[in-house]
């Protein structure tokens, strides 16, 4: 097992880390899975909808989104992923994909076999385990984006994305405090709110002169993130972080 493996599975390592406890053994098979690694360009599709996967994708850098087509050509964007998700694990174990995954930004993915992903899922329970709560998790994230894009006001609703993604960043510790990249076009977070372009333009601007956040070129600077979590009626419990993440304004505003 070489160290540039290490470095390529690493960020599934940590991750399932803190979703099951894992011994080193465990650990070990996870950096020792077999693996392809790519470069995509943004908007590059990981997985179409109607492909029969045969393999698992790990995001070991960039930013990734999952999108669904409707019959008159729109898309709803359904989640953001970043590094050491597993972007496709629910398609992957399915025999045809339901929906998309494309490329956020230009990243750097590992492509696992679907067979070597099973496998470590029965041979190591612990692994298993982690990988299960894994899409737990994916799915009480969605439930909350359909609770945001079916009942919460515009404001709101861009509101708590900006605070949920927040969380997740600081969570596997990207970006310092309450600075963070913000890769999406103001055409994307329409998309993943249910709204216009124009009107994510006048929400983010209305946020900004609340003093709330500020957008600034690919990155987004929240001032008060009490205030924003307010307004977007965000509760993280639904990430199901592990304690050790600490609350976001509990360490002070940017």
């Amino acid at each position: 097992m070489g160290h540039q493996t290490i470095r390529n599975l690493h960020p599934l390592a940590r991750k399932l880390r803190t979703l099951a406890p894992l011994d080193d053994y465990d650990e070990a098979a996870i950096l020792d899975l077999p693996h392809t690694m790519r470069s995509l360009d943004a908007s590059a599709y990981v997985v179409r909808e109607g492909d029969e996967p045969t393999h698992c994708c790990l995001l070991v850098s960039g930013f990734a989104m999952r999108t669904k087509l409707v019959g008159d050509g729109g898309r709803q964007i359904v989640n953001f992923h970043i590094s050491g998700d597993m972007v496709d694990l629910q398609n992957s174990m399915l025999g045809v994909a339901d929906h998309n995954v494309q490329a956020l930004t230009r990243i750097e993915a590992a492509f696992i076999p679907r067979e070597a992903i099973v496998d470590i899922a029965f041979g190591r329970p612990a692994v298993g385990k982690a990988l299960w709560i894994e899409t737990l998790v994916e799915g009480a994230i969605q439930r909350e984006w359909v609770a945001n894009v079916g009942r919460r006001k515009s404001i709101s609703r861009l509101a708590h994305l900006l605070c949920e993604f927040a969380y997740r960043l600081d969570a596997v510790g990207i970006g310092p405090e309450c600075q963070y990249t913000l890769p999406m076009t103001q055409e994307q977070l329409a998309d993943a709110t249910g709204l216009t372009p124009v009107h994510v333009n006048r929400v983010l601007k209305t946020l900004d002169e609340m003093g709330l956040v500020q957008k600034l070129k690919g990155s987004v600077q929240i001032h008060d993130f009490a205030g924003l979590a307010d307004i977007g009626d965000f509760r993280p419990t639904y990430l199901h972080l592990p304690p050790s993440v600490p609350e976001i304004h509990q360490r002070g505003n940017a």
